[in-house]
């Protein structure tokens, strides 16, 4: 009998052996591409390390863009591959922002009316910061997600910059927390873009999602 967590490993590697490139920058909803296949979107507090995450899981360093620079990216990033019925989507960071408040708002309205209007969306990938644990702006973003009835899931980032021991308590207490809200999906990923920890898990959990409603 084949072992299912290898088969979902293999389709995880395979997925993202594709070529994957970057298709639009949304500002507003009038502007998203057809809701024509599964997405997964990645949400995360500004400088969580989501660009870093999306070229490790694509293995393109340059595919999405980095900054050191809180609020680097202010609108929905689109990214896809040739016969893939799938969307990456890369988010604005919440949270702190060099930028002026106006503009802050008018991503907060963006990702707010994207996460409540979007069939397509089948999973939010909510990115936490080993480093920090979830905060209260994370809880804001959870709860938000309860409402629009949007599944999601948490990913720690730089899980390598913390001892084993305390990322063990890290994802104990960040699955206690999530227990309290209801579209949250109950498992913990931990990953590394550096050292490559976890990226293998977390392309198997999008390939999951592909074959369930694609």
């Amino acid at each position: 009998m084949a072992d299912p967590v290898a088969s979902h490993l293999d389709a995880g590697e395979r997925l993202f052996e594709r070529q994957w490139r970057f298709l639009k920058s949304v500002p507003a909803l009038e502007f998203l591409p057809s809701a024509d296949r599964v997405e997964v979107a990645f949400a995360g507090r500004s400088n969580v390390g989501k660009s870093s995450l999306l070229n490790s899981l694509v293995r393109q360093n340059g595919l999405a863009r980095t900054s050191n620079t809180p609020g680097r990216t202010q609108e929905l990033n689109f990214f896809f591959a040739e016969n893939v019925q799938l969307y990456l989507v890369d988010m604005p960071g919440y949270g702190f922002a060099k930028a002026p408040k106006e503009k802050v708002a008018a991503w907060t309205e963006l990702v707010s009316d994207y996460l409540k209007g979007r069939t397509t969306l089948a999973r939010v990938f909510l990115l936490i910061d080993a480093r920090h644990g979830l905060k209260l702006v994370d809880e804001q973003i959870m709860e938000l997600l309860d409402l629009a009835a949007v599944s999601y899931q948490a990913v720690l980032t730089k899980a390598d910059k913390i001892k084993s021991e305390a990322l063990t308590d890290l994802m104990v207490a960040t699955t206690k927390a999530l227990m309290a809200h209801p579209a949250a999906f109950p498992q913990v990923v931990a990953t590394s873009s550096e050292k490559g920890t976890g990226i293998a898990d977390l392309r198997a959990e999008i390939a999951t999602i592909l074959a369930e409603r694609g």
